[in-house]
């Protein structure tokens, strides 16, 4: 299985509602971090987190933009949809692009993942008032 393949079905996974199935893309003591946040460390706290996007978000979709790589690791650019109709969502729509930075280990699972994406873009969609028609 090549690197694309992968990268493909792990986007598959983000979109899956089956956050243990995403989590084993990562070693056993994997982590995933977004943006500056905590990491989530162990294939467990990966599905939970996992978990609390697909729950907030049960039409997201997770598309592979490109690979690209990066010295010792690859950057996985990804196009990302939903509509935040979970408990207690705001019912708005979002549409946002960004990108993990993965260092693999050396079976091709996923050691560490940086993910990265506009907070301010993704507040203002989540919190946007919808137009009012004249």
């Amino acid at each position: 299985m090549g690197l694309e393949d992968f990268a493909i079905r792990y986007a598959a996974a983000w979109s899956s509602q089956d956050p243990e199935a995403f989590s084993l893309f990562y070693v056993k003591n994997g982590s995933l971090r977004v943006n500056d946040g905590e990491p989530s460390i162990g294939r467990d706290a990966i599905a939970e987190r996992a978990g609390r996007f697909m729950t907030a978000y049960p039409d997201m979709v997770v598309r592979l933009v490109e690979l690209r790589h990066k010295n010792d690791h690859v950057e996985f650019h990804w196009h990302w949809t939903g509509t935040n109709t979970g408990p207690g969502g705001t019912g708005n729509a979002v549409d946002l692009r960004g990108y993990e930075q993965w260092t693999l280990a050396e079976n091709g699972l996923i050691l560490e993942s940086l993910g990265h994406y506009d907070e301010a873009e993704y507040e203002r969609q989540l919190q946007a008032v919808p137009a009012i028609a004249e």
